[in-house]
């Protein structure tokens, strides 16, 4: 028996996306109080589901997203701990076949990770490169949702029935942002270009009073994998001041989507979690700058959620927590046919950034 000629569809996906990525299956937490991190992602609607009795790992979910916390760190987590504090130390693409994918980003470049016995999959899973910043990239092909990837690892009874009522509405992490070092941005957008061909979305050159950042948005070849990456243009501003607290670069915040951005984010400040403020002209001058939005300006103003795009577009809506674990935040993200970053919302986000930098210190502004 003969396999079938590939269908030209088929050869040219493979083209496109000769990795076979198809978006994220998780991102791994470390850090000094582990327990602390998992039952803060618990406040957000994470419930946990599985724990990996090989290294401690464990899993929370909600909707087909999963974040794992090392609840024992050891090997790069106890390590990565060590150098960073409260800190991501992994993630996670889902691939179509993980050796292959693993062997190809080899061939195009990626380094092998070193002394990681596995990381939080444990038995020694030898499909990982080396990540931003020392961290794990794992390339999976087996599904969470499925359980395969958790097969071994111990379930946690009634798990199924504790998501439903834990969740907040987060159904899908959708993008995940790098800051790095001055003069790395290409290095890390090449990086991702030639082991897996992302290509470049967005790019954003954005200034505030005293400081700036560029930022490149990368897409990997699924349309599901989004990495932007944000690079200082000074040596005082937020992503400089990030690259401090976190002693490196690294994840700096991750994007989880939700289909009712009002809903999701009054149930989170019910439960404590704090978001970031924006300036109240902001609101103000939103029907002035999007005319015909159809969103209640009330409410979001009440919920400080912020909403960008155009009528061609489609829009979107999003928010940022404050700082969760170290420097690292979360944002909540709306999609209404907008598949860009909220260019508006990024200067809107970095002003009051930097104006909270101002208040506390860290950067002057002659007066």
């Amino acid at each position: 028996m003969h396999d079938a000629p590939q269908s030209e569809a088929a050869a040219r996906l493979d083209k496109e996306n000769p990795l076979g990525v198809d978006g994220f299956e998780f991102v791994e937490f470390t850090g000094p109080e582990p327990e602390a991190m998992a039952a803060r992602l618990e406040l957000m609607g994470f419930t946990r589901t599985h724990v990996n009795p090989a290294t401690g790992a464990v899993r929370l979910k909600q909707g087909d997203i999963t974040l794992l916390v090392d609840l024992k760190p050891r090997g790069q987590s106890e390590e990565f701990a060590r150098e960073h504090g409260p800190s991501a130390n992994g993630m996670a693409f889902r691939v179509a076949d993980a050796k292959a994918a693993y062997e190809g980003a080899v061939e195009r470049g990626a380094r092998p990770a070193e002394g990681h016995d596995g990381g939080a999959l444990g038995n020694g899973y030898p499909w990982i490169l080396q990540g931003i910043g020392g961290s794990l990239l794992y390339l999976v092909d087996r599904y969470g949702d499925k359980g395969s990837l958790y097969e071994g690892w111990t379930e946690i009874e009634g798990w199924q029935d504790a998501e439903k009522k834990n969740s907040v509405g987060l159904y899908c992490l959708d993008h995940l942002t790098h800051n790095v070092r001055r003069g790395q941005m290409r290095n890390w957008s090449g990086f991702y270009g030639n082991v897996f061909n992302f290509e470049e979305q967005k790019y954003f050159d954005i200034k505030g009073k005293a400081t700036g950042l560029f930022s490149q948005a990368m897409i990997a070849p699924d349309r599901a994998i989004r990495i932007p990456l944000n690079e200082s243009q000074d040596e005082n501003s937020q992503i400089e001041e990030f690259l401090r607290r976190y002693n490196g670069e690294g994840i700096q915040h991750i994007a989880l989507a939700t289909d009712n951005i009002f809903e999701t984010v009054e149930e989170m400040k019910r439960r404590g979690i704090p978001f970031q403020d924006t300036i109240e002209t902001y609101f103000e001058l939103i029907d002035k700058r999007l005319p015909g939005h159809g969103e209640d300006v009330e409410r979001m103003r009440k919920n400080r959620i912020l909403i960008d795009g155009s009528k061609e577009e489609g829009l979107l809506l999003q928010i940022f927590t404050q700082d969760t674990f170290g420097p690292i935040f979360f944002e909540i993200i709306q999609r209404k046919g907008n598949q860009a970053f909220g260019e508006g919302n990024f200067q809107a986000l970095f002003d009051s950034i930097e104006l909270d930098q101002i208040r506390r210190g860290v950067i002057k502004v002659d007066a």
